[in-house]
């Protein structure tokens, strides 16, 4: 058994990662801090941190650790409101730039919720919901991780996005090798996507040239529609004014996946906004689908 008390001081502890500023908050002294969180290591017999240097870091164990604490109190605060008791109704969703704009904007507007939203890549994703930092994520994926409840949104597919006055703006579809020699507007190096597109361009054998690297799609799509080359986004986006896009039909397509960490009841404040995430999937136009 857990001792509560202890986890509740862990959560605190393991978001700091310093036992001046968790004692702090905790209103405990520090000595005080450490005996519990030393406890709380011994019952479950592993490690919960460990040094590096003059920095704290959380052991694997230790990581899994404040994500069941996370999740453990959000199960408190679910329980207590089907008594009536008042709770928050926080809710945190880890989802990309992207998906918030483009997707989820309106959807996200109209739920009765605290909303707490936080912007990652797939990775970061995974991360926040596997931490419990977050309840809800949404992100592209080729294969929904195990250890996560996984409810399939939609596949999308790949676009090509362009000025109106590029040459192959004037093309139904963008073939690969039609990207030969095109400049690319990309993001960094070792981003998902990036490493993506590059894998797929090297098997083709295509060389292309790197334009611009940049963070987020609205930027890449900005780039895009001021001429300085072409940007492959997921069908998920919006076009600013001047851009065209047009399907990449030989890239291969990918699934965006609801995640969550366990079953959510009727009384978890997530849930309600689980149906408005799936309704604005299936009722967002994706680009493939539309000429412009």
């Amino acid at each position: 058994m857990i001792d509560s008390s202890r986890l509740a001081s862990f959560r605190v502890f393991a978001e700091e990662l310093n036992f001046t500023r968790a004692a702090a908050r905790l209103h405990i002294s520090q000595p005080a801090l450490h005996v519990q969180i030393q406890k709380l290591a011994e019952s479950l017999g592993v490690a919960v941190y460990e040094r590096a240097g003059r920095a704290l870091l959380l052991t694997p164990a230790g990581h899994a650790l404040l994500g069941f604490a996370r999740e453990s109190e959000r199960r408190t605060e679910a329980f207590l409101a089907s008594l009536g008791r008042a709770t928050p109704r926080t809710v945190v969703l880890a989802a990309g730039e992207g998906t918030l704009l483009f997707v989820l904007r309106d959807a996200i507007r109209r739920v009765d919720l605290e909303l707490r939203i936080t912007s990652r890549d797939r990775d970061g994703v995974l991360a926040a919901l596997r931490s419990g930092e977050a309840q809800l994520g949404v992100t592209a994926l080729a294969t929904p991780p195990e250890d996560l409840v996984a409810i399939r949104l939609r596949s999308v597919g790949m676009s090509a996005v362009m000025a109106r006055g590029h040459r192959l703006a004037r093309k139904r579809t963008v073939r690969l090798v039609d990207l030969a020699g095109e400049r690319l507007i990309v993001t960094p190096a070792g981003k998902p996507h990036r490493e993506q597109l590059e894998r797929v361009l090297a098997d083709a054998g295509i060389v292309w040239e790197r334009a611009v690297e940049a963070n987020g799609w609205s930027l890449i799509l900005q780039y895009a529609a001021l001429g300085m080359g072409i940007a492959i986004v997921n069908d998920i986006c919006r076009l600013p004014a001047g851009a065209i896009a047009r399907p990449v039909p030989e890239l291969p397509s990918l699934g965006y996946w609801l995640l969550h960490r366990r079953a959510l009841d009727e009384h978890d404040p997530a849930h309600a906004l689980r149906d408005p995430i799936i309704e604005a999937f299936r009722a967002t136009p994706m680009l493939g689908t539309r000429r412009r």
